[in-house]
Parts: structure tokens; C-alpha cells; sequence
């Protein structure tokens, strides 16, 4: 069931629109749903979800027939078994509870971009600009709930000019869209606010907006005027999106569900035609692209690229999608349709126009290594595939960090030895270094001879020492030793990075020696 209110617009001084949707036995719905979807009787009789408040077990959520009987939350479930001798008890998920509101409010994101969330129970949705869309406030909101009642949520709605009027005016329906005859509770102030309030003669938002605000200032402090300003639309109010709304978006509204996946990708297509126009009018190129498809049915799929280079190709966007689609663990259906689908580029860098160079190379080199990432990206995931940015420190083990590769630009990779050269670091440091015993011709000379897990190697070549102080500005109190490195050859050819911890006489009387990584 849904029911529908709108707002007073007495005090109204804002252009903007909201609508609100609350759901007002969200815990119960959601747990009927899962019963329902497990396959398990349900029962239709009185349901409280309770949980464990200072030792006793309370009503933290009830449903409609619950309420019927004139249980309410915060009763010991010892005084409404009294009651109501029928009551079903079930422990309460509140974790859950919100995570199918935040999916209630995913499936709202195909009225417009801008959905917020009020907890415990309501959604709310900034609709400015939105409802000739829809043929006007009241269609909208009459889809809005007919699409949440369709999944499983019971609902009322409600129409304002700030979303904490609309909130209030979807929570108490006894308001019937009329501000002033809100309870004192929609401004939510807390218990002990309201019970002063209601002793002092102030019942309704009207008794409060009909008084200068300096006493209630004074009594309750400035939080409380703040919000019956808001209520009231005297103070501009916003709300804060769910997610951050990007630059560029492109969007397709279908007539007829569309329920071939093959088809929604041809849309797909021609979205990324709009966008890399887009980008090439800003002079940009995409990092991140977001595909959302909405299904007649509520259902939302998300799919989501990025790219290691900037680009704005939708040949190479749409292949990533489409292996994006291959790797999924539970196939795109479309179900029943989709009505609805959205791309928008979140990320965005600079992408100005090449030309290639003389030998015809141009980037060809970067650009197969970029494409190369971002197909194993989208195949094993783009957290596991890590490439090597260089850090400002001189010490070894710290001087290479390993950073999912789609998040790295190409000017901040670390950059591999020339081929030809010997290295003066090896690839494979050991992490700590492992202690070796040494034998030296003079303390502070090069390694002679050395143990290594339980093999003795003879220092045939060596070079060094590369000295490495230690980073003093870190640690004032306690700085480190200076290390001494060696590129050693033993007879097999074998080539060994190794440090002395400390200077000779200066530092340390007798200096431990380190492997510190191994040479291929």
C-alpha cells in the first residue's frame, strides 16, 4: 500500500523539489522477503524483531499487524507476549535492514541521479527538473511506489520543497501534507526535546512556528531552530547524493523493456559514441566507465572498466565491457526487461591529440601495454593487478611500491634497467634480510668469504661499498645504523647484495652482515 501527501509551501523560499519514501516496517518487509525467497512458510501473523537492550530483550521493529494491536518499539518482548500471546519474535538485523535501503534506493536512481538515504527507514530523491519525465509529481511518485511495493516494501510517500519536509511528511501521514500539523517529533530531537516540548503546550510544528525562535534557541540550543528552519524551508537544505555525481553522464530510456542482453549492449555502444564526443570536446579522456542497467522489475547491475591509459575509443571501452560481462560470476539477465540505461564517466584526465612520429612508432609500445592492463584487469580484477611506482627514499626496501596498475599514470611508473646493463640493485630483495656470517680481510673491508643457510661461498668479485645513511629526520630519538653494500660473484657464477649493518668504530664495534637480495 502507498499513500501520497504534499507539502504546504507556506514557508517555502527554494525552487528545488524533493520526494520522499518511507518504509515504514522496512525490517519485517525484509525479513518476509528472505523467508519468502528461501522458500519457507510465512506467517501473516504479528512479527516484532527484537534485540538485546541493557539486559532485556526489547521490540526494536514491528510490523503492520503488529502495530494493529498497539505494540510499539522499545516494549520488552516479555510485556508484549502479555498483549499479544500470537507474537512472533525474530532476532533484528539492522545490517541488513540497510543494506536492502540502500538497494530500495539504487532502484529510485532511474528517477534521478541524486538519491540519498535517511536512515533508519526512508529515501529520499532529489527530483528537481525530473518530473516532465514522468508526467508530473504525481505519476512519479505513484511509479516510485508501485516499483518498491513491487519488490517487497511497504510505502508512503510524500512531496516538499526541502527534504526534511518531505521526510516528515512520509513518516507521519496524519499530517495529511499540511506542515504545521506535524507532531513535534519530525524534527527528531531526541527524546527528552520533545517531552519538554510537549509539557510546555507545544504539541505541533505550528505551535512551534507560530513563537519567535530566540526561547527556543535559549531552551534547546541552535541545532533545534536550525532544523525547524529546515522543515519549515526557511534555510536552504540539500541533500548529500549516495554517490558522487559525475560530469558526464548519457542515459537511454527504453518504451519497451529491453530483454536481449545483446541489444542493451548495442545501446551501450552508441552511449560511448556520445561520451568519447563528449570527451573530445573537453579535451579528456576516461579513466573509469559505469554502466547501470535497471530492470522492470527493480533489479539494478552495475558494470564497471578502467582503463590504464586516458581514452576516449568506444572500440576499446566496449570490448572491456564485454569481457567484463564474460567474467561474471552470475550472468547479466535482463529478466523481465531493462527500461533504463546510464553511463557516466567518473574519472577523467587530460587527453590531448597525437601525432604520431616519423618511424610510425608513435606510442604503439604504451598503448599495446595499456590495452594488455586492462584486459587482465577486467579478467582477474583490478586490485590484483599491481604495477611499481617509484617513492622518495633512498632506502632499498622502501623505494618501489606496488599499486593496482589502473591507478597509476604512466609518468609514475618505475622504469626497469636498460637491457645490457648490469643492474646496480637486484629485482629480488629478501624481506627482512637474512643474516649471513662473514669473513672479512679487515673490519670495514668487503666480504672474503661468507655462510650462507648452511653453504660457504668464496667472494671471487666485488664492488662497492655503496654507502645508504639511514632516514635520521624519521627517527630523532633513535636513529638507525648506515649499511655498506657489496655486489659479490662467488665461484658459481652467483651474484649475492650484501650490507654491512653499521659503521666499524663509529657505529657498532662488531658490525652484523645482511643478504639482502639476490641478483638473476
Amino acid at each position: 500500500m502507498s499513500e501520497h501527501a504534499s507539502s504546504n509551501p507556506d514557508f517555502a523560499i527554494t525552487q528545488r523539489r524533493y520526494l520522499a519514501i518511507a518504509c515504514p516496517t522496512l525490517s519485517a518487509d525484509r525479513w518476509r522477503r528472505a523467508q519468502d525467497r528461501a522458500g519457507k512458510a510465512e506467517d501473516d501473523g504479528p512479527l516484532a524483531l527484537i534485540e538485546k537492550h541493557r539486559g532485556a530483550l526489547r521490540i526494536a521493529a514491528i510490523d503492520q499487524a503488529a502495530q494493529a494491536t498497539g505494540l510499539k518499539p522499545g516494549m520488552t518482548l516479555a510485556d508484549a507476549r502479555v498483549r499479544v500471546t500470537e507474537l512472533q519474535a525474530v532476532d533484528h538485523d539492522p545490517v541488513a535492514d540497510q543494506r536492502w535501503l540502500d538497494q530500495l534506493a539504487g532502484a529510485c536512481g532511474r528517477y534521478t541521479p541524486t538519491v540519498a538515504i535517511d536512515l533508519p527507514d526512508t529515501i529520499l530523491l532529489d527530483i528537481t527538473g525530473c518530473t516532465h519525465l514522468f508526467g508530473g509529481e504525481a505519476a512519479l511518485g505513484a511509479d516510485a511506489a508501485k516499483r518498491l511495493n513491487g519488490m517487497g516494501a511497504r510505502t508512503r510517500h510524500a512531496f516538499a520543497d526541502t527534504p526534511e519536509a518531505a521526510a516528515a511528511l512520509a513518516r507521519f501521514p496524519l499530517a495529511k501534507g499540511n506542515l504545521h500539523r506535524l507532531p513535534i517529533a519530525a524534527l527528531r530531537l531526541g527524546a527528552a526535546a520533545e517531552t519538554a516540548l510537549v509539557r510546555a503546550g507545544l504539541k505541533t510544528i505550528g505551535d512551534l512556528a507560530a513563537r519567535p525562535t530566540t526561547p527556543l534557541t535559549a531552551r534547546f540550543g541552535s541545532l533545534a531552530t536550525a532544523a525547524l528552519d529546515r522543515l519549515l524551508g526557511r534555510a536552504d537544505s540539500r541533500i548529500v547524493p549516495r554517490h558522487s555525481l559525475p560530469a558526464l553522464v548519457f542515459e537511454r530510456r527504453c518504451a519497451e523493456p529491453i530483454a536481449r542482453t545483446e541489444m542493451a549492449l548495442e545501446i551501450l555502444a552508441d552511449l560511448l559514441v556520445e561520451a568519447g564526443g563528449a570527451l573530445a570536446g573537453r579535451g579528456d579522456g576516461g579513466r573509469c566507465f559505469v554502466a547501470r542497467l535497471w530492470r522492470t522489475d527493480g533489479a539494478v547491475r552495475d558494470l564497471a572498466v578502467e582503463t590504464g591509459l586516458p581514452t576516449r575509443d568506444p572500440r576499446v571501452v566496449m570490448r572491456l565491457l564485454r569481457e567484463r560481462i564474460d567474467a561474471l560470476a552470475d550472468p547479466l539477465d535482463p529478466g523481465f526487461g531493462f527500461d533504463v540505461i546510464r553511463l557516466w564517466v567518473p574519472v577523467a584526465e587530460p587527453l590531448a591529440a597525437e601525432q604520431a612520429e616519423l618511424d610510425g612508432k608513435g606510442r604503439a609500445g604504451a598503448d599495446t601495454l595499456a590495452a594488455l592492463t586492462d584486459r587482465l584487469g577486467v579478467r582477474v580484477g583490478a586490485e590484483q593487478l599491481c604495477r611499481l611506482i617509484a617513492r622518495d627514499t633512498h632506502i632499498p626496501e622502501r623505494s618501489v611500491s606496488a599499486v593496482p596498475a589502473a591507478q597509476v599514470r604512466a609518468s609514475l611508473v618505475w622504469e626497469a634497467p636498460v637491457p645490457g646493463e648490469p643492474p646496480l640493485r637486484p629485482l629480488h630483495l629478501f624481506d627482512p634480510p637474512q643474516p649471513v656470517e662473514v669473513l672479512a680481510e679487515v673490519p670495514d673491508g668487503p666480504p672474503y668469504r661468507f655462510r650462507w643457510r648452511g653453504m660457504q661461498h668464496q667472494v671471487l668479485r666485488h664492488e662497492g661499498p655503496e654507502r645508504i645513511g639511514c632516514e635520521w629526520w624519521r627517527h630523532r630519538d633513535r636513529p638507525g645504523l648506515t649499511r655498506d653494500y657489496y655486489r659479490v660473484e662467488d665461484g658459481g657464477g652467483h651474484r649475492f647484495w650484501i650490507f654491512r649493518h653499521g659503521l666499524y668504530g663509529d657505529e657498532v664495534v662488531d658490525a652484523r652482515w645482511y643478504i639482502h637480495g639476490l641478483f638473476a
